[in-house]
């Protein structure tokens, strides 16, 4: 009936009844199909709809919501729903053309550094493996606010989240890599490498490893801005993913044979200390250890082979690849991982491991709408 919406429990029990397992497939009734089609239309425009509505409000003064009883937190629950509607690719390609991208960028701007933060996650989720709306946020210009929070935001949650939104808008993207650089974005990783957060310590580890790996020349860029050094430092980590990460940003420096790396780097006492105090640190690990170290172990072994022309220790210890492991496999793609595609459907993402209990707890409630505002008199 109209104005019922859509009956999710009779389209879940028809859903169960046609496909149970039990019975093979049987050709819809004209009946069956017109109904299943009108219900999951209604769910898309309902979707659209949603979307409209956030929209409408992100284009809304802050003063207004201000008046209208509308809290930081509010907004923020919004983005939240609006984050889960473009994990699929049509709805993020949808949202500029209804006209909510733009004002979502804004947001990169807000006063309020939660909503800056979280304003950068709905956007790492529009342009992840995207190149549509890729392309769409370079042309709004959305990079420049996000390198402007990477850099200099006073907020550390806000710099960090900024530079996920980065590395998935300039992954598989030339535009974006050329404006990455030219931008001095190698000396914001850089300073990144020097933060004491681990979480931006493995974004930017990764982020470069992806841009060497694109463009082999750019090692001569981290070359002069020092990055191997600090790299080495972070090789020491007590984070085991930093310290995988930096293995695999200096393995990406030992492969490039155009500037003969591998000597430049196998002159460095300090790295061999490092590789040295790691198959120590292997060799000293109980066995369950030993298997969850497994990308550590084989970024060791291939970086000294690749610096000193010879397999590390850890292979004549047995180290290097364990009994039951495939040693079909080539060395680990340390920053790959970190660019798996989302899972962009209908349903809510599972909580990322960057909410807090209470935030995957709360109970999501429809975003905010907006009545007719508060009577102004001039």
């Amino acid at each position: 009936m109209a104005g019922d919406g859509v009956k999710w429990d009779g389209l879940l029990k028809w859903s169960l009844a046609h496909s149970d397992g039990t019975n093979p497939p049987r050709n819809l009734s004209e009946e069956d199909r017109k109904w299943f089609m009108e219900a999951m239309q209604a769910q898309s425009v309902d979707v659209v709809k949603r979307m409209k509505e956030i929209t409408l409000v992100m284009k809304t003064p802050e003063d207004v919501l201000e008046a209208q009883g509308v809290t930081p937190a509010d907004i923020q629950d919004m983005l939240d729903e609006l984050q889960e509607h473009v994990e699929s690719i049509d709805m993020a390609n949808d949202l500029h053309s209804i006209g909510g991208l733009v004002p979502l960028l804004g947001y990169l701007k807000n006063s309020n550094a939660g909503i800056r933060a979280k304003a950068a996650e709905v956007v790492t989720t529009i342009v992840q493996n995207n190149p549509k709306s890729q392309q769409l946020v370079m042309e709004a210009n959305g990079l420049e606010p996000l390198l402007s929070n990477f850099t200099s935001d006073p907020d550390e949650t806000v710099r960090t989240k900024s530079l996920g939104a980065i590395s998935s808008l300039i992954r598989h993207n030339k535009p974006g890599i050329a404006a990455f650089r030219l931008a001095n974005g190698y000396g914001a990783l850089r300073d990144a490498l020097g933060s004491a957060n681990a979480r931006s310590q493995r974004k930017a580890l990764n982020l470069i490893q992806y841009l060497l790996q694109e463009n082999n020349s750019d090692c001569n860029i981290v070359k002069e801005l020092g990055f191997p050094r600090i790299m080495m430092h972070l090789a020491s980590s007590e984070d085991s993913d930093v310290r995988e990460a930096a293995l695999g940003g200096l393995l990406e420096i030992a492969r490039d044979r155009t500037s003969e790396s591998n000597a430049v780097l196998a002159e460095e006492d300090k790295l061999k200390q490092v590789l040295q105090d790691r198959i120590e640190g292997i060799s000293s690990m109980t066995p369950e250890d030993l298997g969850a170290a497994r990308e550590e172990r084989q970024l060791v072994d291939s970086l000294w082979n690749a610096c000193y022309n010879e397999p590390s220790s850890l292979r004549d210890k047995g180290l290097v690849v364990l009994p039951g492991e495939d040693t079909s496999q080539p060395p680990p793609d340390v920053a790959g991982k970190f660019f798996e595609p989302p899972l962009r459907a209908w349903t809510a993402k599972p909580p990322s491991e960057e909410r807090s209990d209470s935030d995957v707890d709360k109970k999501k409630t429809a975003p905010l709408l907006l009545g007719a505002g508060p009577s102004g008199g001039s």
